[in-house]
This record gives structure tokens, C-alpha cells and sequence, in this order.
């Protein structure tokens, strides 16, 4: 390679990645943004967390919960998934952990599976950098005694 592509081989590469360690893998909603679709009938939420977790803080009003550490794994996740909604994949669902990280990784998974609207509700229910979280917005909860 010739000293005058070097640097336009390095700037590719650090371009690529940047793109390759991205944490967003797709569209974000509000918690109260989210609530707000779900009320109207625009949004099914799914909260992935695990049922310990799901005794610990209560449900986002109305979410589904499907625990992400299934079983059968990943596949098994997108599977239950796909069943609750009836195998609509276009059905527009907000995805919900206690911060945002599970729920950016199994996005992914959903959307490589062809599911064409998941949003991600970054701030979680705990809150972080993306915000202060559904509990702390005091957007309504379950409580889930039997998970």
C-alpha cells in the first residue's frame, strides 16, 4: 500500500469502528412517550427483565413480560415474542429493562429476526443516561407477586 492511502485506509477503518461499537441499534422512545402509545393503542410494551426483577419494582402498566433469559435462548426469546403478538412482526412494540442495556441488545435480535417496529425505551425503569426512568417519572406500575 502507498504512503498516500494510509491515511484514507486508517480514517476507513476508524469509521467502521465507530459504526461496529455503536450502542443504538435502532429507534428510542420515552418511558413517558412510550405509556403514552400503549394507553392509545398504538404500542405494545414488553418488559424482558427477569421475574425477580419483575417482584422487585412491579410492571410497566399493561407490559408483557417475557423474560429475554429463556430457556431456549435468544431464538427462543424472539419465539415468544413473536407468539404473544400473533406472529404480526410489523406490530409496533417498546421494549423495556431496568436501564436500556439489555433492551439494545435484544432490539437487535428482534429486528434481525424481522420484526419491523421496535422501539427501545432507553431510560428503562430504573433510569439512566437516557433518563430518569419510569419508576422515577411515576408512570404506573404493576405489582408482580406470582413472577
Amino acid at each position: 500500500m502507498s504512503l498516500y492511502r494510509l491515511p484514507a485506509a486508517a480514517a476507513a477503518l476508524a469509521l467502521l469502528s465507530l459504526t461496529a461499537c455503536s450502542t443504538e441499534s435502532g429507534p428510542t422512545l420515552t418511558a413517558p412517550e412510550a405509556f403514552a402509545q400503549a394507553q392509545a393503542g398504538q404500542l405494545t410494551l414488553i418488559d424482558i427483565r427477569r421475574p425477580d426483577e419483575w417482584r422487585q419494582t412491579g410492571v410497566a402498566e399493561g407490559a408483557l413480560r417475557i423474560n429475554m433469559v429463556h430457556p431456549q435462548g435468544e431464538s427462543g426469546f424472539v419465539r415468544q415474542v413473536a407468539a404473544e403478538l400473533a406472529g404480526k412482526r410489523d406490530t409496533p412494540i417498546g421494549i423495556i429493562c431496568r436501564t436500556g442495556n439489555r433492551t439494545t441488545h435484544m432490539q437487535q435480535a428482534l429486528q434481525e429476526a424481522g420484526f419491523t417496529e421496535v422501539y427501545n425505551i432507553k431510560e428503562g425503569m430504573a433510569g439512566s443516561g437516557a433518563g430518569p426512568g419510569w419508576i422515577a417519572r411515576g408512570l404506573p406500575v404493576e405489582p408482580c407477586k406470582t413472577c
